[in-house]
């Protein structure tokens, strides 16, 4: 019998999937053109906030800056200044652009490199929130109380400039180390904190597995390596601040515009199903992970070690819970029946469980679609004056866009990490690994187990017990099915039956 020996890497050919999803990386000559030619649509009616000491934090190599941050603790709780690259500003409304940038609706990662939502020229140059340039923005500005509850909060179109850029891993390494922290995000670790509690106290509901990624091996042409990218408290820290910002968002949009009308797009998804919830209770009695009468589910996966069986089989059960995400555009008047709704008569359709309030995306409008035409309501909200006609034309094609390329998006990663599992495994089968049963057999479902070395979740016939650690033997890897299985116990070839 072959025993598990360290793959490293192999060579993938990714050009197959931008293929059979149709991502066509190159944008037609007039959406270019116009993406090099972009001003600023509002140069003359920006305030100067360029005295405001930035920075972005973001994966080494990112060019794409959407966000850059200055948080500063005050005597009665937290200032946030948070500015998004203000791309509505720079695309012209009915351009090729706009309709390239529409059908496409978010931009694509591989491995092998991106599929743009704009192009390059823009999304990582005239409109990144590069450091030590001068860019346009839509700045946020939320005043917090002591337990980073915000107490006001609006955002105008602004000038601004980064002044460093950092990344997770660094920022993760100085805190760990005791060291202080860029000035300019020294209260973030205390901010995160308390935004992640206060997200508990709302029932959100938050997962910690194990993230596979596709990495180039740079020791070897052509070849690529899965690894399992650690989330590191950075991470959190900064995703609060995101967070915080749509939550903010979305009561901008539900408070209305003023004028008898409210107008919005948020992010939603519905309450988990009680039988979902109570199956997982099963699981966890079944495991012995304590979870008292009562306690949101939220709460119980946070206080999991992420490094143990059980918490791998929770928190892979959990993603049952976070399922129907959607958008919900509303244009209603004021006191219509469409309109009570929003008002709590029917909570949930404004709702994201997963985060526990209502929520919009506005954080990311280099990357997604949603974010541009969310961001410009909010801003005329503020500002008092009337959502852009092209805004309110665009709401129904963007939400379309949205639904079709979330899906996709999910698609294309997941066929990437397939096919690299494949290409890795092709050459072992009869190998035996160690593995973890995220989820047991179902019918004519497999249980699904997850090796650690290399970073592979599966299949697995012969019904291993959820939640044990087992010794599984690859049966086959085929990269053209983009398929591996294996087998329980680990039985020898000529045993199996």
């Amino acid at each position: 019998m072959e025993l598990h020996q360290r793959i490293v890497s192999a060579p993938v050919d990714f050009g197959a999937i931008r293929s059979e999803f149709g991502l066509a990386s190159a944008y037609p000559a007039e959406a270019s053109a116009e993406a090099r030619d972009a001003v600023d649509a509002f140069a003359g009616a920006r305030i100067d906030r360029t005295d405001i000491p930035f920075v972005t934090i973001d994966p080494p190599g990112a060019m794409d800056l959407d966000q850059a941050l200055y948080l500063e603790r005050t005597g009665t709780g937290f200032l946030l200044h948070y500015a998004i690259a203000d791309v509505g500003a720079v695309i012209e409304p009915g351009g090729a652009l706009a309709k390239e940038s529409g059908a496409r609706g978010q931009t694509y990662y591989l491995p092998d490199g991106t599929v743009p939502l704009h192009p390059p020229v823009l999304s990582e140059g005239s409109a990144s929130l590069l450091p030590d340039q001068v860019r346009p923005a839509a700045l946020w500005t939320i005043e917090l109380d002591e337990n980073a509850e915000p107490q006001q909060f609006s955002v105008i179109r602004a000038t601004v400039r980064s002044r460093a850029r950092l990344d997770y891993q660094r920022v993760q390494a100085a805190a760990d180390a005791g060291r202080a922290l860029h000035p300019s995000i020294a209260a973030l670790p205390e901010f995160g904190k308390r935004r992640i509690e206060a997200g508990l106290a709302r029932g959100a509901i938050g997962l910690r597995l194990p993230a596979q990624s596709v990495v180039r091996d740079d020791s070897a042409e052509g070849h690529w390596r899965l690894v399992v990218e650690p989330r590191t408290a950075a991470d959190d820290w900064n995703e609060q601040v995101s967070l915080l910002t749509g939550m903010c968002a979305a009561r901008i949009m539900l408070d209305g515009n003023g004028s008898g009308e409210r107008i919005g797009l948020l992010r939603t998804m519905p309450p988990p199903a009680d039988a979902a919830i109570e199956s997982m209770r099963r699981t966890a009695h079944a495991l012995g992970v304590p979870w008292p009468d009562g306690q949101p589910v939220g709460r119980m996966l946070a206080g999991l070690d992420p490094n143990t069986p059980a918490a791998l089989v929770l928190m892979s059960e959990a993603t049952g819970l976070l399922r129907g995400a959607g958008y919900t555009v509303f244009t209603h008047p004021v006191g219509s029946a469409s309109d009570r709704a929003l008002d709590g008569v029917e909570p949930d359709v404004v709702r994201h469980s997963g985060i526990g309030a209502p929520y919009a995306h506005v954080t990311a409008p280099l990357r997604r679609l949603a974010d541009r035409f969310a961001t410009e309501i909010c801003i005329a909200h503020c500002a008092g004056t009337e959502v852009p006609q092209w805004v309110r034309d665009g709401l129904g094609n963007t939400t379309e866009s949205m639904r079709r390329s979330d899906g996709l998006a999910g698609k294309v990663e997941r066929a990437c990490i397939d096919l690299t599992e494949a290409t890795l495994l092709a050459s072992r089968a009869g190998a035996e690994f160690d593995a973890v049963v995220v989820r047991e057999a179902n019918g004519n479902r497999p249980a699904e187990i997850f090796v650690a070395d290399p970073p592979v979740l599966g299949p697995c016939v012969g019904g291993p017990p959820e939640g044990e650690s087992v010794r599984v033997r690859l049966i086959s890897a085929d990269p053209t099915a983009r398929k591996v299985t294996f087998a329980f116990p680990a039985q020898a070839p000529d045993q199996d039956t």
